[in-house]
């Protein structure tokens, strides 16, 4: 019994990922009108749940004693990736901004998961009501008026074929569905879970259609956090040096590993990032020019805006052709399912 209350309460207690981007979101607000750290999380205080002002309370009180704001995020299970924006804030000193910017990136993704939900709940509600029609129709009505046809001699129309071909050709999809998703989970156990970061994200970068927008994402954080180290006057090296610390998320420790080994071997920046093979082509170029002008942090954030850019328009735009096509495909299944019945109807009426 102990135990179940326990598990409840931790569940309860668990932060949702919304609610802890707009905890980061006020902060960085406060912080940029001239707040402390301590005081403006105290300040967050008034709005927020029983449990979650525990947590925030037991914050204050790490913060005053000395302890990082990073290390009380760990603590309180918050995403990695949040996580990862408070501990180049705290080598960068930019807390306002990086607070501010991590959570944006949250709350735009939280949205267009909740808009491609949105999408996709009616669409599906009608796929399903609709594989329940077409199964009463190809299961009982049809076989029926099949044994009809065949005692009056008559032809059956093109939706009927259609219909009854379907149903022979679902089951076997349906069957290949679930033993392909078996195969990606014993491959996602077996091998996946086994690979380093790097090979993990180059895999992810590599699927058909959806891969570029996870190289740009991956792009889009890693040259984020490299301009504001940047921004703060310390080297590349240095800035690299920041990202093999960073435990807390492994993508940014090997990508640090990775670059400073080909930057030892005598390589220039652009080609030491070209290790990466998950990155935008485009990287390569932003890092000489940036070399060039001195104004690499500047290009570096410049770049970092346009990923993200480019990811939330092909994102709407995708979500934008998913619609349609789930309604068309509904449309077309109900259509046929009507025609197969009202057809042979009007084919047996005209034989009378």
């Amino acid at each position: 019994m102990n135990m179940n209350v326990g598990y409840m309460m931790m569940k309860q207690n668990k932060w949702s990922l919304t609610d802890q981007a707009l905890l980061l979101k006020s902060i960085g607000e406060l912080l940029e009108r001239g707040y402390s750290l301590a005081e403006a999380a105290h300040s967050t205080l008034y709005y927020l749940s029983d449990h979650k002002r525990e947590d925030i309370q037991a914050c204050i009180g790490a913060l005053q004693g000395g302890e990082s704001f990073y290390e009380n995020l760990k603590k309180m299970q918050f995403n990695e990736q949040l996580i990862s924006y408070v501990f180049f804030a705290e080598k960068h000193g930019g807390f306002a901004a990086a607070f501010q910017e991590g959570s944006k990136m949250i709350l735009t993704r939280q949205e267009t998961v909740a808009k491609l939900k949105k999408i996709l709940y009616y669409p599906l509600f009608l796929i399903s009501f609709t594989c329940i029609l077409f199964f009463f129709v190809q299961q009982i009505l049809l076989p029926k008026f099949t044994s009809l046809f065949v005692s009056m001699d008559l032809k059956k129309n093109i939706f009927m074929i259609f219909i009854i071909g379907a149903g022979k050709v679902i089951p076997i999809m349906a069957m290949l569905l679930i033993v392909c998703i078996l195969l990606l989970l014993l491959y996602y156990h077996l091998y996946f879970k086994k690979q380093d970061r790097i090979t993990r994200c180059t895999m992810f970068v590599q699927l058909p259609l959806i891969g570029r927008y996870f190289s740009l994402y991956y792009t889009h954080i890693i040259t984020l956090q490299l301009s504001y180290l940047v921004s703060s006057g310390f080297s590349i090296y240095e800035s690299l040096q920041f990202f093999q610390q960073n435990k807390q998320q492994r993508l940014y420790a090997e990508v640090g590993i990775i670059v400073m080994e080909h930057l030892r071997m005598g390589e220039r920046l652009e080609q030491a990032f070209t290790a990466i093979p998950f990155f935008e082509k485009e990287l390569r170029r932003i890092l000489q020019h940036g070399q060039e002008n001195g104004r690499l942090d500047q290009e570096l954030h410049y770049f970092s805006s346009f990923c993200i850019n480019t990811f939330q328009e092909g994102a709407n735009k995708t979500i934008k052709i998913i619609q349609p096509s789930l309604y068309a495909l509904v449309g077309l299944l109900i259509i046929s399912l009507y025609l197969a019945v009202l057809l042979p109807m009007f084919q047996l009426l005209d034989g009378f």
